[in-house]
């Protein structure tokens, strides 16, 4: 078999986990350049990860190259042209978080993948380990019963200097702070198991950094079913955690971990009083890692399907950081389906808080 050819643009902190998810897959993939604007980084990364061939310039990668795989491991302001480059290349682009900063440039690339013989998958790992696997079949096979109420907490720490990059910490660059670069694994994990949120209603603050962006933020999320569910994010936490707890009518699910799970950082209790309650069986070993998602989207490849989670299927997620945003903002509840194209959200947060200014 001709292996397929993967070029990763960016070789920050984040490119090493493309790398290992890469070469860590039956299906043989050979990595055949790197793309970073630093080249001294640049060459650092090729060195040590064997990397035979450098650019600074993705377009001329895109060319020499002609990769059937693009990974984007850049800073979020970058990603929208990258992907554009890249599904108009023809390659499968998988992207880092969060894939765009607003829904109108979601909406621009989901029209740029309709014409496109490529596709468009967002990094979200926490889809993609076996014990989250199981919860969803759980939650779609309607044994868990109704969802009444969670929490979904990712309350990390990072530091001055971790800030001090110069696109960190600025909505225009950076897109968002704590909730949008930190909370949006575990928020899209529970939308993906919960897609119908109905409202939300937010705050958020600024309280241990020198940056324009949140490092805290806590949201109340209604769901369809009247179900409310806590949501927070951090980066001024000394202890991090990613923290999810699911209360359904059968039992309890609980999830503990910091940036990914394995299997033994779940706990299921089931309702006292109760013998209808599902027997929690994980399905696999697989923990929540680029590795375990990467293997999903070389399966997609082989069988001819879109590979998920595309743009569409983030959708839910950034609808809800858009309102959790405004809400935070404006001090109002926000509802699902309220921020239309005619609203200065839609087109971002930087865009909303201008219009607020």
């Amino acid at each position: 078999m001709t292996p397929l050819k993967a070029i990763i643009v960016g070789t920050g902190v984040i490119a090493p986990q493309h790398v290992l998810a890469l070469r860590s897959q039956d299906v043989p993939v050979e990595i055949v350049a790197a793309v970073d604007t630093d080249e001294q980084r640049l060459n650092a990364f090729r060195s040590e990860h064997g990397i035979p061939s450098g650019y600074a310039d993705l377009d001329r990668a895109l060319a020499d190259v002609e990769p059937d795989l693009v990974h984007l491991a850049t800073p979020p302001f970058t990603h929208v042209p990258q992907i554009r480059a890249g599904l108009e290349a023809g390659a499968w682009v998988i992207c880092e978080k969060p894939l765009c900063g607003s829904l109108a440039e979601l909406d621009e690339i989901e029209a740029i993948e309709a014409r496109s013989e490529g596709h468009c998958v967002s990094v979200c790992q926490w889809r993609f380990g076996s014990a989250g696997r199981t919860l969803r079949r759980l939650v779609e096979d309607g044994r868990l019963g109704s969802l009444y109420t969670g929490l979904c907490q990712t309350l990390f720490y990072r530091d001055q200097a971790y800030y001090d990059v110069a696109w960190r910490g600025r909505w225009e660059s950076e897109l968002g702070g704590a909730t949008t670069t930190n909370g949006i694994h575990a928020i899209d994990f529970l939308l993906s198991l919960h897609g119908d949120w109905d409202a939300v209603s937010a705050m958020s603050a600024t309280l241990a950094h020198d940056i324009e962006v949140e490092d805290v933020a806590m949201a109340t999320v209604r769901f369809g079913n009247g179900a409310i569910v806590s949501v927070g994010a951090a980066t001024l936490a000394p202890r991090q955690v990613t923290y999810i707890r699911l209360d359904y009518e059968r039992a309890t699910v609980e999830v503990d971990g910091v940036y990914w799970y394995g299997n033994d950082d779940w706990r299921f209790t089931p309702a006292p009083g109760r013998d209808d309650a599902p027997e929690w069986r994980i399905d696999g070993e697989s923990e929540a890692t680029h590795t375990a998602q990467m293997t999903e989207v070389l399966r997609a490849r082989a069988e001819g399907r879109p590979p998920e989670p595309g743009p569409r299927d983030v959708r839910p997620t950034l609808e809800l950081l858009a309102a959790l945003y405004k809400s935070a903002a404006t001090g109002q509840t926000v509802r699902r389906g309220s921020i239309t194209p005619d609203d200065p959200f839609y087109n971002g947060v930087a865009a909303g808080m201008k219009s607020l200014a």
